[in-house]
């Protein structure tokens, strides 16, 4: 539903170069903006993962605009589910390695933007002190919401201190072929990791 989200205040990360977020999502309306998740800490210090109006997924934020990785391919089957994983590193010392975008275990590398974090920069997709700390599903720009993500989301996972492969989080059936989630094992989710599965 457009109008829900959820937030969660964040202690001191496990770290502030280095996490990875996976969803899955099915969206509802298209051709407006909407976030998956959010950590608004000034109008100028942020991180957010969002559909775009155009339908594009991107990855944005920190020191008014480090981050800028803004797909080609557009999102507008509402048929189906996406797995998304967004794995961020900026410890590589290839740009491109800093952010990685993932979408049913195949990574992404047509971008309409490609701006990535300098190496070894600490981003405000970990920063602690962001006004309302992660938002999932919503934007929150310090005194309000909006831009709530339009669909259906299970499994929304961060794990705080690693760049993870989409392995962790999905694989391939063997008989259809088909990407499809798997229950993260083994998994050292840090300081501020989560897994909301949505069960219910």
């Amino acid at each position: 539903m457009a109008n829900s989200y959820l937030h969660k205040t964040s202690g001191t990360p496990t770290s502030q170069k280095t996490g990875t977020f996976s969803f899955w999502v099915k969206r509802s309306g298209l051709g407006s903006t909407t976030r998956l998740f959010n950590n608004h800490v000034t109008s100028v210090y942020y991180g957010y993962i969002d559909f775009t109006g155009g339908d594009q997924l991107r990855i944005a934020g920190d020191d008014a605009g480090t981050i800028d990785v803004k797909t080609n391919r557009v999102f507008r089957d509402n048929s189906a589910w996406y797995h998304i994983v967004i794995a961020i590193d900026s410890s590589q010392s290839t740009a491109a390695d800093r952010v990685k975008v993932y979408v049913n275990g195949t990574q992404e590398t047509s971008f309409a933007s490609s701006t990535y974090p300098s190496q070894n920069d600490n981003l405000n997709f970990f920063n602690t002190s962001a006004a309302n700390g992660h938002v999932v599903g919503a934007y929150y720009n310090g005194s309000a919401y909006s831009g709530g993500f339009d669909g259906y989301m299970s499994h929304v996972a961060f794990v705080d201190g690693q760049q993870l492969a989409p392995t962790v989080f999905g694989e391939t059936d063997s008989t259809s072929g088909i990407w499809k989630f798997k229950s993260p094992s083994g998994v050292t989710w840090g300081n501020n990791g989560f897994h909301l599965k949505f069960e219910n």
